[in-house]
């Protein structure tokens, strides 16, 4: 209703540049790329059998310049995924850039009106779109500014130099209280994802599933000549799915899904449940799984176990991307 306050400086950062940049992103990742400058795609690098590896924002913050995000553990891992898929002949340089630069994330409602005061850009959406990145001066400080969130609410993520950070947060709190600005948290943000539908990397992305699998097939660009994965996602799909992914509401007593609980059908178990928690803005249980292709019918009564009790499931949406 507010605007909250984040310090999400743990995501990975790599800046990823050099003349062959943008052919050797787009040849590891399954989406395609932004065209347009300082355009922000959301993305997943696959493995060779089709399986989910990663998640990444790419801002194209150049024609040979571009700033990719991951999740916070994957940091090692994901640089040496790109450091191994580079080919010889591609002249890339990567650097990993996580330690150097800070990420203060403002959302909600209010963003615009709190962070406007603090520049001379303009943030309005005819000048500042959703899914764009600007080079900006916020409260005297230089950034990056990434207009994209999470939590499915207006917001920004600011990206200082680390160094920048702590006088960054201070001016925007400040002028955040009259508003009723508040620090946020984890759970605050995994609330909010899951009342939006948002996939969790780790939770429903995980190398257990394809893209198809996860209900994610519109982040997977298969009209371009080749990237990988793209071979063995094509066969599971002319195969058959063995999994599929669902979205649904619970209806729980005292607990919540926290993910990896038991989905029957009758006395049948057909999935697992791979995340949840409360939507305090909805005031509803809500909860992800996936289930064996084929195993429930229109109709069937799920149930979820938590704390040894069965509780009833209202399904939402199958399949969801």
């Amino acid at each position: 209703e507010r605007v909250g306050l984040m310090d999400f400086t743990g995501f990975s950062k790599y800046d990823i540049s050099g003349p062959d940049a943008g052919t050797f992103l787009e040849r590891i990742c399954a989406n395609r790329l932004s065209t347009r400058e300082n355009g922000v795609a959301l993305t997943h690098t696959l493995t060779e059998n089709g399986r989910i590896f990663g998640e990444m924002t790419v801002t194209r913050l150049a024609e040979d310049r571009y700033y990719v995000l991951s999740a916070a553990l994957a940091e090692i891992r994901d640089l040496d995924f790109f450091e191994k898929s580079l080919n010889e002949d591609e002249d890339v340089t990567i650097s990993n850039v996580s330690e150097s630069r800070g990420v203060l994330v403002v959302a909600g409602p209010l963003a615009r009106k709190l962070l406007t005061p603090l520049t001379d850009a303009s943030l309005e959406n005819d000048h500042f779109q959703w899914l764009t990145a600007q080079e900006i001066t916020l409260a005297g400080v230089p950034l990056r500014a990434l207009r994209v969130k999470y939590m499915g609410e207006l917001g920004w993520e600011l990206h200082p130099e680390i160094s920048d950070l702590e006088a960054l947060y201070d001016a925007v709190w400040e002028v955040g209280q009259p508003l009723g600005a508040a620090n946020i948290g984890l759970y605050a943000v995994n609330s909010l994802r899951i009342e939006k539908a948002y996939h969790g990397w780790g939770a429903e992305l995980t190398n257990e599933l394809n893209m198809l699998e996860a209900g994610m097939e519109r982040f997977v660009r298969f009209e371009k000549e080749a990237f990988v994965g793209r071979e063995a996602t094509l066969k599971a799909r002319e195969d058959g799915l063995g999994w599929e992914m669902i979205y649904f509401e619970v209806d729980a007593t005292d607990s919540d899904i926290r993910g990896a609980e038991p989905v029957f059908s009758g006395n049948q178990c057909v999935g697992v449940t791979t995340s949840g928690g409360y939507g305090h803005r909805c005031g509803k249980s809500l909860g992800f799984a996936t289930i064996r292709t084929g195993s429930t019918a229109p109709g069937d009564r799920l149930e979820v176990k938590l704390l040894g009790a069965r509780h009833a499931l209202t399904l939402l949406v199958r399949r969801i991307g």
